[in-house]
């Protein structure tokens, strides 16, 4: 019985893939034959791939550290709470 699992791909393959399509040296199906995925989905990636591209360039690093620093202050904040909680927990017991 063939199963019908779908193929997970990486981003990192993704765009090799788009970025043969984009360079047109091959033809579609050559390139779907050789990477073993369906044109159409060669095609959706070819098609994604100018719009992202935007994005390689931006700086993640900066909105990366604000969501890392916003994520610390709310654990210490966390730990902060659960340490009066233990506190006052030994205090009555």
């Amino acid at each position: 019985m063939a199963s019908n699992m779908r193929k997970g791909h990486d981003a990192a393959f993704k765009a090799r893939v788009a970025l043969e399509a984009l360079k047109s040296d091959k033809t579609m199906a050559q390139i779907s034959s050789e990477y073993e995925v369906h044109v159409n989905q060669i095609r959706q990636w070819k098609q994604r791939l100018p719009d992202e591209i935007p994005n390689v360039f931006s700086d993640h690093r900066r909105k990366k550290a604000k969501d890392d620093e916003e994520m610390t202050s709310e654990l210490y904040k966390q730990i902060g709470q659960l340490k009066v909680e233990v506190d006052w927990l030994k205090k009555n017991r």
